[in-house]
């Protein structure tokens, strides 16, 4: 996995696997969006080449959200706002790690 939070990236002998969080901008949530890149990079629809050590989620408009059943719904928002302790934040984790374990197998959505 390379990258920096909150885009991360990994790569494969067919294409990139991407994985954001997007945070909500008013605060207290989060959602997780995933998408796929082909291997050797493309050229946004306004000229700029975007290398694939440098892509990202938000670079691809088919982004699927963990927990959305086809690429059109919203997906799940991970709530943390009122989180009072470690425990807390920690069930928010595995509730959204759960959610990615489900979608580990998603391409043929993205396709």
């Amino acid at each position: 996995m390379q990258g920096s939070f909150p885009h991360f990236r990994r790569g494969n002998e067919n294409n990139i696997d991407l994985i954001t969080f997007q945070f909500n901008k008013w605060g207290g949530s989060f959602v997780v969006e995933l998408a796929s890149y082909p291997k050797d990079g493309t050229t946004m629809y306004w000229g700029e080449k975007i290398p694939p050590n440098k892509v990202n989620a938000h670079h691809i408009n088919k982004r699927f959200r963990l927990g959305a059943k086809s690429l059109e719904e919203d997906g799940i928002w991970f709530y943390y706002e009122k989180t009072e302790s470690e425990e807390d934040y920690s069930k928010v984790a595995v509730s959204a790690l759960n959610q990615l374990k489900t979608y580990d197998t998603i391409g043929f959505l993205l396709d």
